[in-house]
């Protein structure tokens, strides 16, 4: 079968852990045909090239997220725009129809923005959630605001669609979303009753740089991507994240119905929450992100006909934010295990006077607490060391945090010398991978007899799997899914304590045996469930069923490139007589009854404009 990934800032441009994800996939899954459909976010990105491809990508389309005006803050709109609107592709301007529909969808869609700001944001647990909550303009959220937000979620996708429609007939909107006529709506809708107090507050800078950030999201819209020789060749849309990437998804089913699979190892929408938080725009722009994401996540659940979270901790945000839980199917991220294979199947419990730390130093790591349970041990055990292990974060802050702990660790502890006439040594070192000392990823995890974890804040633990793939015990702090991935092979301390992970590290360090059968529990565990082939025997049953679903009905993919019957190109609810198999639309009665899936593309085009989508 032929499956249109989307990606999002990531393959085929970047080497991070989504782009490598994205590549053992499509590596994996060799008996199937990929196209890459990427969004990039910077020209930076696209400089550094793309990855080697394998064979069985057919083709990438790539389209840009940025332009140079939008780099620069306080952007204005063009002269030209304020007198007329425009189509951003084609360049024709829009007739008085055009200019009528394109009012009537933004106003739906700004609509729902401003009745989602008014009711509080979706995933409102976290710190991210309770900004987010705060940041939507709204005091406290009433029996009203609660009912408002399925109100809001009905116009938000007849504006969405409405918007896309329009678009792809007329090649492009992003001209005409920030055009005058945009922004008037846009002030409308934020002065209407109803919508929350900062909402209201908004200015003409904050209405500017709320359709900025409008045109970025919604430049999906206004690609040349849906037509038959592009996402309406595939058989399968999978959307590699929520957000942006998953638009054009939502458009192939739309257009050419075309089932989605969405999978998010890190919830989209808690990554905009935790964004905006720190960011300079101002709370009525804020607010009005933090609704616009809300709604875009929730459409693109109920939309997805599988949405696949990374761990537990991701589909407790999606449920909130909407997702049917039947809907829902955790896959954990799969990892290479062969290169720590050797360290893990060696026995080795690791020596009984070393702790090791390993990953990236930034402040979510909370190096600090470590220190200071590492003084506790040292004071119960004065000949135990600690090796942290890694580079600092990129940027100042990262760097800032790294000098910072040196030099607590330099306080806490002096350096140590046997006699008077030796050099002192501290008992913590400073060290990256690559080294003379630690060559690689298992000498790292070698060095020690106990692995710490000791972050505030943590996804999906990575470093932890590694860990357990070479066999080491661990203490670990009860962040993100670590509990999850855990089980029942190390222990856990709540983030935040030193005495209690100095506690552990102590139990551990003290007893060998139970280290060795934690370590050899946790790599058991690892195996069964952490592998890059768990999670692509998860992936190829997924799409074997999605495409039973939704089997293929253009006549030009019925056969391949030999002459040979391609695989559910004929669904074989097709033999079976009855007058729910037939092509044609079925009478209105019997609409309701018959099976997407059984229906051939014209009778999906009129059963959606009989149901209010429009033109399709």
């Amino acid at each position: 079968m032929r499956i249109g990934l989307l990606t999002d800032g990531g393959y085929p441009y970047a080497t991070s852990e989504s782009g490598l994800w994205c590549d053992r996939l499509v590596r994996g899954l060799a008996q199937h045909e990929f196209d890459l459909f990427a969004l990039s976010h910077s020209a930076e990105q696209e400089a550094q090239g793309r990855v080697p491809l394998p064979t069985q990508v057919g083709r990438v389309r790539t389209a840009p997220l940025w332009t140079a005006d939008e780099d620069t803050p306080g952007t204005r709109v063009p002269k030209g725009l304020l007198a007329r609107m425009v189509t951003g592709g084609g360049g024709r301007s829009y007739g008085r129809r055009e200019r009528q529909r394109f009012t009537a969808h933004f106003t739906a869609l700004v609509t729902a923005v401003c009745a989602a700001g008014a009711s509080g944001a979706p995933g409102g647990d976290e710190a991210a959630g309770a900004t987010a909550g705060a940041a939507a303009g709204s005091g406290e959220q009433t029996d009203e605001g609660r009912g408002a937000v399925g109100v809001a979620d009905s116009r938000f996708a007849e504006g969405l669609y409405g918007l896309a429609e329009l678009a792809r007939e007329r090649r492009g909107l992003p001209a005409a979303l920030r055009s005058e006529t945009a922004l008037r709506v846009l002030e409308s809708a934020c002065r209407a009753p109803g919508t929350g107090r900062i909402v209201q507050t908004a200015a003409v800078p904050d209405l500017l740089a709320f359709a900025r950030e409008i045109d970025r999201v919604l430049r999906p819209l206004s690609l040349d991507w849906y037509d038959e020789e592009s996402l309406g060749a595939v058989d399968l849309c999978h959307a590699t994240s929520g957000g942006a990437a998953a638009l054009p998804g939502l458009l192939a089913k739309r257009f050419f119905g075309v089932p989605l699979l969405v999978t998010e190892h890190g919830v989209r929408l808690r990554e905009h929450y935790l964004a905006i938080s720190d960011s300079p725009l101002s709370a009525p722009v804020r607010a009005l992100l933090a609704g616009f994401h809300g709604l875009l996540a929730g459409e693109v659940y109920r939309q997805a006909a599988i949405v696949t979270p990374g761990d537990t901790h991701a589909r407790r945000w999606q449920e909130r934010c909407g997702a049917a839980r039947e809907k829902l199917r955790t896959v954990h991220a799969g990892m290479e295990s062969g290169r720590f294979a050797a360290l893990g199947e060696s026995g080795d419990s690791g020596p009984d006077d070393t702790l090791v730390w390993v990953g990236r130093i930034e402040p979510a790591k909370d190096l600090i607490a470590l220190l200071h349970a590492f003084a506790e041990v040292r004071k119960a055990e004065p000949d135990v060391r600690l090796r942290i292990i890694g580079a600092a974060a990129q940027g100042p802050d990262g760097a800032g945090y790294l000098a910072h702990c040196r030099a607590l660790a330099a306080q806490l502890f002096p350096d140590e010398a046997p006699d008077a006439h030796a050099v002192g040594d501290n008992p913590v070192s400073f060290e990256d991978i690559g080294g003379a000392e630690v060559r690689d990823l298992p000498e790292a995890y070698a060095a020690g007899g106990v692995v710490v974890l000791s972050s505030v804040v943590e996804g999906f633990p990575t470093g932890l799997v590694e860990a357990m793939f070479c066999g080491r015990a661990t203490v670990s702090t009860d962040v993100g899914a670590v509990v999850e991935v855990i089980g029942g092979t190390g222990l856990v301390v709540p983030p935040r304590n030193p005495k209690a992970l100095a506690d552990a590290c102590l139990a551990l360090l003290r007893d060998p045996e139970r280290r060795a059968r934690l370590g050899a529990a946790a790599r058991a565990r690892a195996i069964e469930l952490f592998t890059v082939e768990q999670n692509l025997a998860a992936f190829r049953g997924m799409y074997l069923e999605l495409i039973s679903r939704a089997p293929v009905h253009r006549e030009a993919d019925a056969v391949d490139a030999d002459g040979e019957p391609r695989p559910f190109a004929t669904p074989p609810e097709a033999q079976v007589q009855g007058p729910w198999t037939a092509i044609a639309p079925a009478p209105a009665a019997a609409a309701d009854r018959t099976p997407g899936w059984a229906v051939g593309p014209r009778a999906v085009c009129t059963a959606a404009r009989g149901a209010g989508g429009g033109d399709v």
